[in-house]
């Protein structure tokens, strides 16, 4: 295997900046993002390589978001964030609050 590379991929819908790693092992590429570790690709070459790493990386943030809005649903019908509600309405009758 070669040396471990690193190059940035942005994804543009999140607008938020991940480092790659790219390694050439034997007659393909290997490459991952360490901050999303469900990313792992294996391409012929490095091009395809970080097209796929790209459209990956995309996919699971999409799929993480999915995840997070559901749970965040499901936990408001079941009432887990109440107590926030709560806690808000109090402050704002209490004047501890500021205009944005």
């Amino acid at each position: 295997m070669k040396e471990i590379k690193t190059i940035e991929i942005q994804d543009k819908v999140f607008d938020e900046i991940y480092t790659a790693h790219i390694q050439k092992n034997g007659t393909s590429w290997l490459g991952w993002i360490p901050e999303v570790p469900k990313v792992k690709c294996e391409e012929q070459t490095e091009t395809v390589l970080l097209k796929t790493l790209e459209k990956e990386l995309h996919e699971a943030l999409v799929a993480e978001e999915e995840a997070w809005e559901k749970q965040f649903e499901e936990d408001v019908k079941a009432g887990k964030l109440d107590h926030l509600r709560k806690e808000a309405l109090e402050n704002v009758r209490a004047g501890k609050f500021k205009y944005l």
